[in-house]
């Protein structure tokens, strides 16, 4: 515990730094930034590359993967508007850094990684930080977990050609889904809401992430 407080104090001023910066780029969402300041980067990056945990950057996690850039992140959180009570779908552990984000906004977070290493890692920081409201799958993300649907909000960390069905099938009425989508170059953030209506689409940012691999997303 000693040592960990030590890392989190060496680490202090530039997390401080990013969250100036989360806010500068319109993150304007108080709990938003909260939770930005509880959950510590550095501990869910590769020893190497450490040093760059509070860039407002994607970082090499391994097995050509990034942790996102926390702006980016940010912005996911603020569109979905995540409460306490809700249960929330994350499609990308990665790193489990913004899974822990979640964490602190939401009463359920279920989360799928394709890539057991990843899952596993993101585990053993989220188990070592006391999550209990965490569960991970290692699995096909575009097909969802659906065990547990419906959801209140979707996050899909990865780029799809086109949004899976099967994800906004396992929307709840209100739900929302955040999704990139396009080609594997650049693609477009894109909200979806469930509404009686039908299902509501809205465009929300350029981005651009790895791609979404699975029956529904990319082929390998």
């Amino acid at each position: 515990m000693g040592s960990e407080a030590l890392t989190d104090r060496r680490f202090e001023r530039q997390r401080r730094q990013l969250i100036e910066t989360i806010r500068e780029r319109g993150i304007h969402n108080l709990e938003v930034l909260r939770v930005f300041d509880l959950v510590a980067r550095h501990l869910f990056v590769p020893e190497g590359v450490q040093h760059r945990a509070y860039e407002d950057s994607p970082v090499p996690i391994g097995f050509s993967q990034t942790a996102s850039q926390p702006s980016l992140q940010a912005l996911y959180l603020q569109v979905l508007e995540i409460q306490p009570h809700q249960k929330v779908l994350e499609i990308g552990t990665g790193s489990g850094y913004q899974t822990a984000l979640l964490g602190h906004l939401a009463g359920h977070v279920y989360s799928v990684e394709r890539i057991r290493e990843l899952s596993a890692r993101a585990r053993t920081v989220l188990d070592d930080l006391r999550f209990s409201n965490i569960a991970l799958l290692v699995g096909d993300g575009t097909i969802g977990w659906s065990r547990f649907a419906p959801y209140d909000a979707i996050l899909v960390a990865a780029a799809s050609p086109d949004v899976p069905q099967a994800l906004l099938d396992q929307l709840a009425e209100g739900g929302r889904m955040l999704i990139p989508l396009g080609d594997r170059m650049e693609q477009t953030l894109t909200l979806f809401e469930k509404t009686p209506e039908g299902m509501r689409r809205e465009d929300i940012t350029a981005c651009t992430f790895v791609p979404l691999l699975g029956r529904f997303g990319w082929a390998e």
